[in-house]
């Protein structure tokens, strides 16, 4: 019964007014029209477009050593950190790597997520999707990352990994996960945010936060967090929920107080964002979006898969400007 009603939620349409933007194109769609200059090539990229090798991070450090930061000291950045949401997350942080537990949806969502992941960031790197290691070479910092749910699977792929979150608990329940496997044992984790990696003037060639600007105080500031943390022509990518009747059917009424897959109050509908709203933040935090995918739930089989439908879960792929 609740599979039923889960999918004539999904199937329903619905309308929200949304902020007067153009509408982004999704994944693998035709272009935008020209008259739309915030959401420029949203549809699949070219390897002609892909960054320059050598790596973005390297042409960095070389202009961190001759005296140039990228303008991180000379910026200030507030904390984004919503204390509340910090707590939250810290009474079930146990449950991190219990499959059927509270993040059950991340853990079937997952492997969707690492796909469109693995593929923007290849296309974007010149790397071999087909590669066991596709990564190596690139260093990704994981925002929020939880207990390392997605952490790993990029250090398997071949990434050096950071791994950052506000809630200490998660930090040691991902340290001890991945300190049994030889592929993962090289993650850093720290208790730390983006704001003070910033601080410390830390640069990466691909900054990855999923699921996690919808619990933040201050999403504009968050993402120049992102992007100060990102390398020029380096690679950002931010999923999260959108603000829409169909979401807030599924993933608060439906998730929480139906299928009880959620603690209640996980989320707040309030605070997810359209995907116009995202492009347009992270387009004046110097971060051009250049794919975007929507996440669908089959309850049939119980497997996610990347969909043009951007109504709920959705994924964003950008590029840090070269300014």
């Amino acid at each position: 019964m609740a599979w039923r009603l889960l999918r004539v939620l999904q199937r329903t349409s619905f309308s929200v007014p949304t902020i007067s933007l153009p509408n982004p194109n999704c994944y693998r769609l035709n272009p935008p029209a020209a008259s739309s200059p915030l959401l420029p090539k949203l549809w699949k990229r070219s390897h002609t477009d892909a960054a320059p090798l050598p790596s973005p991070l390297q042409e960095t450090r070389a202009g961190t050593e001759s005296g140039d930061s990228g303008g991180a000291k000379s910026t200030s950045f507030r904390s984004s950190l919503n204390e509340a949401e910090v707590a939250k997350f810290a009474a079930i942080a146990e449950t991190w790597w219990d499959s059927q537990g509270p993040f059950q949806p991340l853990h079937l969502m997952n492997p969707t997520r690492i796909s469109f992941i693995r593929s923007t960031l290849c296309r974007h790197f010149r790397k071999d999707p087909f590669s066991a290691r596709p990564f190596e070479g690139l260093k990704i910092v994981d925002v929020g990352c939880g207990g390392g749910i997605l952490s790993e699977p990029l250090a398997r792929m071949g990434a050096t990994v950071t791994g950052i979150d506000a809630v200490e608990k998660n930090i040691k329940i991902a340290q001890i996960h991945a300190a049994s496997d030889p592929l993962t044992s090289s993650i850093e984790y720290r208790c730390t945010t983006a704001e003070e990696l910033v601080k410390e003037n830390e640069k990466f060639d691909a900054v990855i936060s999923l699921e996690v600007i919808e619990h933040v105080a201050d999403p504009s500031d968050f993402c120049k967090s992102l992007a100060a943390l990102t390398v020029p022509l380096g690679a950002t990518v931010i999923s999260t929920i959108n603000r829409s009747m169909r979401s807030y059917a599924t993933a608060i009424v439906a998730a929480e107080y139906l299928l009880n897959w959620l603690p209640r109050g996980t989320h707040q509908w309030s605070r997810f964002l359209t995907p116009e709203e995202l492009v347009l933040i992270l387009e004046r935090a110097s971060i051009s979006v250049q794919e975007m995918a929507g996440f669908f739930y089959n309850p049939l089989t119980g497997d996610w898969s990347l969909s043009d439908d951007t109504s709920v879960n959705f994924i964003a792929f950008g590029t840090r400007r070269n300014e």
